[in-house]
Formats: structure tokens, C-alpha cells, sequence
């Protein structure tokens, strides 16, 4: 593993968005991230798969560091790959290939739609009574969440949905446990919602994907690095229903990150141009904002592939990730603590 002098490690924070499967790009992210050493972690936001790859990181930094981070990560994603079918049966039935788009495979397409026909035809407490579900007892084989409870290394940040009121809550180190992370990764068509302290709670996608603003209030570190696996633009209006159920996925999934996004240009301009007296403005943050994304890649899987656990599809989202943290790395390593890299107005206002 590569060792930076102190002088060269720069502190940021990390707001890691859900996807599913599509979550294995975190992973390749973080492991790259891991293995240079340039950046230390103050912070992680996660939801749904965002939420596993926090806690795989803690867990790992509390045993033996950076080596410790991403081995923990590993050993989750291999052995979800180990999973295979059990986990999309799916899968096995239609042959699909997930780096295919949906709209251009019948196979993949026929699969999607068998899917969504079903879990909208049955509810999880039909289909699925004793709320079976392997991921749980995969992540809790793998984490120590009591462990964690009491963690130095990093703040973590995990978002879910309160059913009932329909505002987001935020699980801190204090309150992490199993069944935090698994109300962050709750799809309602899925899975029964999760209790917790006598509240139901569904995917926290719904409200923050990631969230963000308890970065803001709870660490030191300017800096916020957002890695994305939802796809933000597309150049083609979708036709097909498969097309259409994905892009309003995307739009859904992505709306808190625009609105928390709008909310931290606005503060930054009114920071950089003068308009708030300077009782007022030492009490804001000017927050520095960074995207590590592969959107030509990203953009082409479709929203099936978010459940396949092909080893070789999860480890080829590990590459992707890894590849694009280096990118970043390289041209934006030198503007932490200095400027964004990304244009917020471009990005998610115009």
C-alpha cells in the first residue's frame, strides 16, 4: 500500500450514494482511495448500499486500519458474489447479461418486468413472511456493529425513510446497528420495513441519496466527496417501458442530492460575494464539493442489474471504481481544502 508523507494526506469527507449491486463501484472507489493513502476520512453519509460499503470501512479501519478498511470491503463484496443465484433467481432463469441496457435486451427486459410485475402484485409480507433476507445475515457476519458503536476512526452518517412521517433519520456511530443499515437499504417492494425503537423505516434513498448535511454540522472537514452510481443526465428521452421505469428511478433516487446540492451553491455564492455580514457569515459553512463518477460506463447498465450478484459483474464495478478514483485522484487531489472541482450551478442548477 502506498504511504504519503503527513504533510500530503488531506482530510475530506465521503457521501456515498445506494444503488444495489451498483454499490460494488463504491467499493472499487474506496478501495483506491484506501490503498494511496492521500486522503484521510473524517466523515461517511451512506444510504442502502452507500450505508454497507460505511460500516464495511469503519469496521475495517477499527481492526487494522487502511489494509484493515479494505480487506472488510473485499470479503463483503466477494462473498456477495458467492451468493449468485440464491440471491436473483432471476437471473439464472432469463441468461441475462446486466452490462446490457434493458431497453436494447429482450432477455434483461423480460427479467425486469417479471420482477417489477411481481413485487407489485405481492407485498414482501406475502411473498416473503419471514422477512428472509441473506444480505442481513451476510453484513452482520461481517461487521461488529456493537464495535462500532464506540468508533474513533470515522463518523458515519447512515440515512433512512420514517414510513409514518416520511422525514429521514440519521443512525450516528452511537446508534449503529444491523438493523440501521438494513432500514437504509429497505426497498419497500422488497422487504418489510424495518423497526426501530417503535418507528417503520424504508429506504433512505427516498430522502437522502446521500445525505449531506450532517457533514456540514458534525466534522471538521470541508471537503465532500460524492461518489455517484445514479446516473444524473441522459442524452436519449427513454420510449420503452423498461426505459422509462429506470429514468424515473434515476430522477427519484437523485432528487435529494439536487436539493441539498442547490442549497450548498447557494450558500457558497453568497460566502464568496460578500452578502452576508460577517457576524452571520461566521456561522456558515463553505463547503468544497467533489464528484468521482464514471457516468459513460454507469449510464449504460440498466436498473436490473442493480440486484445481479455475478462475481464477475461486481468485480468489473470494483475495476471501474478503482480506475475513476485514480482519475480523480490525479486531477483533483491538489484542490482539496482549496476549491471544488465541480461546477454547482452547471451541475445541478442550469
Amino acid at each position: 500500500m502506498s504511504r504519503k508523507a503527513a504533510s500530503d494526506v488531506r482530510p475530506i469527507n465521503l457521501a456515498l450514494q445506494g444503488g444495489g449491486s451498483h454499490g460494488a463501484f463504491t467499493w472499487g472507489v474506496l478501495d483506491r482511495l484506501l490503498e494511496d493513502g492521500s486522503v484521510s476520512l473524517d466523515g461517511i453519509c451512506g444510504t442502502s448500499a452507500g450505508a454497507m460499503n460505511a460500516v464495511l470501512v469503519a469496521h475495517g479501519l477499527m481492526q487494522d486500519g487502511r489494509d484493515g478498511a479494505r480487506a472488510s470491503l473485499a470479503n463483503f463484496w466477494l462473498r456477495v458474489g458467492e451468493l449468485g443465484a440464491m440471491l436473483n433467481p432471476l437471473a439464472a432463469l432469463t441468461g441475462s447479461n446486466p452490462l446490457v441496457n434493458a431497453g436494447t435486451n429482450p432477455l434483461l427486459a423480460t427479467q425486469q418486468w417479471m420482477m417489477e410485475s411481481f413485487t407489485r402484485t405481492f407485498s414482501p409480507c406475502q411473498f416473503n413472511p419471514l422477512n428472509m433476507n441473506p444480505l442481513r445475515d451476510l453484513l452482520a457476519a461481517c461487521v461488529d456493529f456493537q464495535a462500532l458503536q464506540h468508533c474513533e476512526e470515522v463518523k458515519l452518517f447512515l440515512c433512512a425513510t420514517n414510513v409514518r412521517s416520511g422525514k429521514a433519520r440519521i443512525f450516528n456511530n452511537a446508534a449503529m446497528s444491523i438493523d440501521a443499515v438494513m432500514a437504509s437499504a429497505c426497498l419497500p417492494h422488497l422487504f418489510q420495513a424495518v423497526e426501530i425503537d417503535g418507528e417503520h423505516y424504508w429506504d433512505g434513498g427516498y430522502m437522502g441519496n446521500p445525505v449531506l448535511y450532517p457533514l456540514f454540522y458534525e466534522t471538521a472537514t470541508r471537503d465532500v466527496v460524492v461518489v455517484m452510481v445514479n446516473q444524473m443526465w441522459r442524452d436519449e428521452v427513454p420510449t420503452t417501458s423498461a426505459e422509462i421505469e429506470d429514468r424515473v428511478s434515476e430522477i427519484s433516487f437523485n432528487s435529494s442530492l439536487m436539493r441539498e446540492m442547490r442549497a450548498v451553491e447557494f450558500v457558497s455564492r453568497q460566502l464568496a460575494e460578500g452578502w452576508l455580514k460577517p457576524a452571520y457569515a461566521k456561522r456558515m459553512r463553505h463547503v468544497l464539493v467533489h464528484l468521482i463518477r464514471a457516468d459513460a460506463d454507469m449510464g449504460r447498465l440498466a436498473a436490473a442489474s442493480k440486484i445481479s450478484t455475478d462475481l464477475k459483474f461486481l468485480t468489473g464495478l470494483r475495476d471501474l471504481g478503482r480506475a475513476s478514483a485514480a482519475q480523480w485522484l490525479q486531477e483533483s487531489h491538489a484542490a482539496l481544502g482549496k476549491r471544488s472541482t465541480v461546477d454547482l450551478r452547471r451541475e445541478f442548477l442550469d
